[in-house]
């Protein structure tokens, strides 16, 4: 996909549950591991001093599960931006082992002002990449 950021990684064996299957709170630790790594290779990690008086939770998540993932599977995680709002964006993850669709989710990011608690404009820096990669 055209703006699309793709982040490689193996599912460990404290990803799954009894059957060596995927555990379903693992996939939105992937999730956002792809995420983070996308903002850091952007030069925009959360960690940045720039966003030092923000935090931005999640709002919404979701994931559907389409095939069967285990233990050690090497899955390529997808990244798309979806929306960039004034305070809040959502980012698109498509999951494949050996180029075969396995899940999918969505994931509302909020940009909250430390201070008061209260969503604020999403910081310049930030807004400008994810509207960079919007598809």
């Amino acid at each position: 996909m055209a703006g699309s950021y793709r982040w490689q990684n193996r599912i460990r064996f404290v990803d799954t549950d009894a059957s060596q299957r995927i555990h379903y709170t693992a996939m939105f630790r992937h999730f956002e591991a792809a995420e983070q790594e996308f903002l850091r290779d952007m030069g925009c990690p959360y960690s940045s001093p720039a966003f030092r008086e923000y935090s931005f939770p999640r709002v919404h998540v979701e994931c559907d599960f389409t095939a069967e993932i285990r233990y050690d599977d090497a899955i390529e995680v997808e990244l798309t931006v979806d929306r960039v709002g004034t305070s809040s964006f959502t980012l698109i993850f498509h999951v494949t082992v050996e180029g075969r669709a396995v899940a999918k989710g969505k994931i509302t990011v909020v940009s909250i002002d430390r201070q008061t608690q209260k969503p604020c404009r999403i910081p310049d820096r930030l807004a400008e990449v994810l509207r960079a990669h919007l598809v």
